[in-house]
């Protein structure tokens, strides 16, 4: 029995997320989560590829020569960071506004599904990615040259400026995720830091700037210290969260070199040691890192660390990061405490590697209550 869970499922009950305002953005894909095929019995059935290490051994075993991997569409729906996060967050009733890469010179169809309660300006046209996921991970096989259109310049065109000032001081949330897919994120950070926050009204609860980096292991080392470099910056306005998985903790620590190379490439380092090795260094409001099983952060220099609800055989992987970003950061929203925002974080995705689909607000309760409960 975990009382903790409990004890929160009963505390949310209290709660109104409906009256949250947040704003997310930039990127945007059209995602095929695909099936890799070892053998194919008839027309319709097909025995799968189950894990990383025999879709390896695969493509290994043909080198030199050539191979044909059959690969089988299983679910085609909204991707990227940014427009995954949103719609988990609008499962709540929050009012959202999403700004991103969602077709050009209209919405993708795909993106018009996402519910009334989501505003949605595109400036650019949407990624693709084929999203091949196994037992024990994925491969995101992605097409993003798109993506080199998400730029300050036409983001306020498309939105207008005195509209996305509006916009951004009525969040409550203000969430810049994938920053390693899009080209010229850290200058439209620079320019929303010189024209648009002096704008921005003084509150007595900042905000919440949350930014997830995803995997940077293709940028280089000086553009990932000089984009981490300036989130203290937004702290004049906002309270600024930094979030990111197990692997990014481990290389972008690497690339700021909080430790000596070789215990974080083995992963030798605690997270609790990572994490307060980052908070020393962003000078920060919050990091949080979420690997597969636990979760922990470090909120005004307090680490914390939580485990979660790992499940063996996922519906669906694709996303769970995004979830747990999503119900990370609503905790935030709603006041809770460090450690019940890590609960929050990992009863969304657990739910939703579970379902494939992101939780109502309801059905996070009652998922925290089954989690307290061994019933999950």
């Amino acid at each position: 029995m975990i009382e903790k869970a409990i004890q929160l499922s009963k505390k949310l009950a209290n709660y109104h997320p409906e009256q949250l305002n947040m704003v997310v953005g930039f990127d945007g894909f059209i995602d095929e989560i695909v099936h890799a095929v070892d053998k194919r019995i008839d027309a319709s059935h097909f025995e799968r590829i189950d894990t990383m290490e025999q879709f390896a051994k695969r493509i290994e075993r043909a080198a030199g020569l050539s191979t044909n991997i059959e690969f089988v569409p299983m679910i085609k729906k909204i991707g990227g960071n940014g427009p995954i996060m949103a719609n988990a967050l609008s499962r709540h009733q929050s009012q959202i506004t999403y700004l991103g890469s969602l077709g050009s010179p209209s919405i993708d169809d795909v993106f018009l599904g996402m519910p009334e309660n989501v505003k949605l300006y595109s400036f650019a046209g949407a990624g693709h990615t084929d999203a091949l996921e196994f037992d024990d991970g994925k491969v995101m096989l992605g097409k993003m040259v798109s993506l080199n259109d998400v730029t300050y310049e036409n983001l306020v065109k498309a939105v207008g400026f005195d509209e996305f000032v509006s916009v951004l001081d009525q969040a409550d949330l203000f969430a810049t995720v994938n920053w390693s897919m899009l080209p010229h994120m850290t200058e439209l950070w620079r320019k929303i830091l010189e024209e648009i926050l002096p704008l921005l009204s003084d509150k007595p609860k900042k905000p919440i700037f949350f930014v997830d980096i995803a995997d940077p292991e293709k940028r280089e080392e000086n553009e990932i210290q000089e984009a981490l470099g300036l989130l203290k910056e937004f702290r004049s306005k906002f309270k600024v969260i930094l979030g990111l998985n197990k692997k990014e903790a481990y290389d972008v620590g690497a690339v700021l070199d909080l430790f000596d190379d070789p215990s974080l490439e083995h992963m030798q380092v605690s997270l609790e040691d990572l994490a307060q090795a980052y908070n020393d260094w962003l000078q920060i409001d919050a990091i949080v890192i979420h690997p597969v099983d636990r979760s922990c952060t470090v909120v005004d220099g307090v680490y914390y660390e939580e485990h979660g609800p790992y499940v063996k055989k996922p519906k669906l992987t694709t996303g769970a990061g995004d979830n747990f970003n999503a119900g990370y950061v609503l905790g935030h929203l709603l006041g809770l405490t460090p450690d019940e925002c890590l609960l929050t974080g990992m009863g969304t995705s657990g739910f939703y590697v579970r379902n494939a689909h992101s939780p109502s607000f309801p059905e996070l309760i009652q998922f925290l209550d089954e989690w307290g409960h061994d019933l999950v």
